[in-house]
């Protein structure tokens, strides 16, 4: 059986780059595996939250993978601290995982930038926990970016280091799967930097419940050079807010990098940005009423976590039960 595991954090609105580079892909999975997605709210408490905007934001999330195409009749959508075994496993695997390991990995340094000794255990160790979150449903796959590849390997390490030390193949050792072109949507502010939901401008983002004039009005102020667009992929090489939209482009058409220049090479930026914001409202458009539409019924949205919290409880609790006997916990 090959079975997803695959998340995103409560933190912000979600963006396009969050949706080209991982939920789109995720709703083009649901048909080949059996899909397990979470809205990671533990994760999100490494840094300190809003207690209501992460009740927000959790629900807005929810929304954004509903409104996208994720089917949460077919496949387990819930929030991550809804399950015990999430915070069971992950204490387990902080006496599995080493040190070392954990000092090797390099997204907890750029969070935690200059004030390392001031960054919460939460973030240090929050590596073992997306193991736990991975490995509490004994995941085959893992849709994931080159920025959490280096995560995913030490998942692999630590289910590697339980069979071994308990002498039993409990967990399998998870797969990513990276995909390609869309994976990396950058800033509309800065083609060198990625688009993210903690950057100081608004307009560097084109959030997925921004509406069809605020998208038009960004992608309009979207940084640029003064010269139109090439007419090949060479072109683009020393350009990076051209290929940024480029490859915007070319993913919301589902189209390569080489089409989308072939179809729009040699265009000036003010027609390009026109054809862009056509493109882009009307591919977002219907995903962004449908957001609004389940925003406006909470209650909807609440259901939909708890039905799948229950679905995910009864995957994992024999899971935990399994890790449970083979470390020498008695059972209550």
């Amino acid at each position: 059986m090959k079975r997803i595991f695959s998340g995103v954090q409560p933190t912000g609105n979600l963006h396009l780059g969050n949706y080209l580079g991982a939920i789109r892909n995720w709703v083009r999975l649901q048909n080949e595996y059996e899909c397990i997605f979470c809205v990671v709210d533990m994760h999100a408490i490494t840094v300190w939250q809003d207690p209501a905007e992460l009740k927000k934001a959790t629900r807005e999330v929810t929304a954004s993978f509903i409104a996208a195409g994720i089917d949460p009749e077919k496949h387990v959508l819930f929030n991550q601290s809804a399950v015990p075994a999430h915070a069971q496993l992950a204490w387990v695997f902080n006496c599995v995982a080493r040190i070392g390991w954990l000092n090797r990995m390099t997204q907890f340094k750029e969070k935690a930038g200059k004030h390392r000794e001031n960054a919460s255990v939460g973030l240090y160790a929050y590596p073992n926990l997306m193991a736990a979150d991975i490995l509490s449903y004994k995941a085959t796959h893992v849709p994931v970016g080159e920025d959490q590849k280096q995560h995913l390997e030490l998942s692999r390490d630590i289910a590697q280091k339980f069979n071994n030390d308990f002498e039993a193949e409990v967990f399998p050792l998870p797969e990513p799967l990276i995909f390609g072109s869309a994976t990396r949507v950058m800033s509309l502010r800065d083609g060198t930097k990625k688009m993210s939901k903690s950057a100081e401008s608004d307009f560097s983002r084109i959030n997925m419940t921004d509406s069809a004039d605020t998208i038009a009005q960004k992608i309009r102020k979207a940084k640029t050079d003064p010269e139109p667009l090439p007419e090949s992929l060479d072109g683009l090489d020393s350009r990076p807010e051209a290929a940024n939209l480029v490859g915007i482009y070319a993913a919301l058409r589902d189209i390569d990098r080489a089409q989308a220049i072939a179809e729009v090479g040699g265009k000036p930026f003010s027609e390009f940005k026109g054809i862009l914001t056509e493109v882009a409202v009307e591919h977002l458009a219907p995903i962004n009423a449908r957001m609004r539409e389940l925003l406006d019924d909470p209650a909807q949205i609440d259901a939909v976590l708890h039905r799948g919290m229950e679905r995910a409880r009864a995957i994992s609790e024999p899971v935990i039960d399994e890790v449970y006997e083979k470390v020498g916990f008695l059972k209550p």
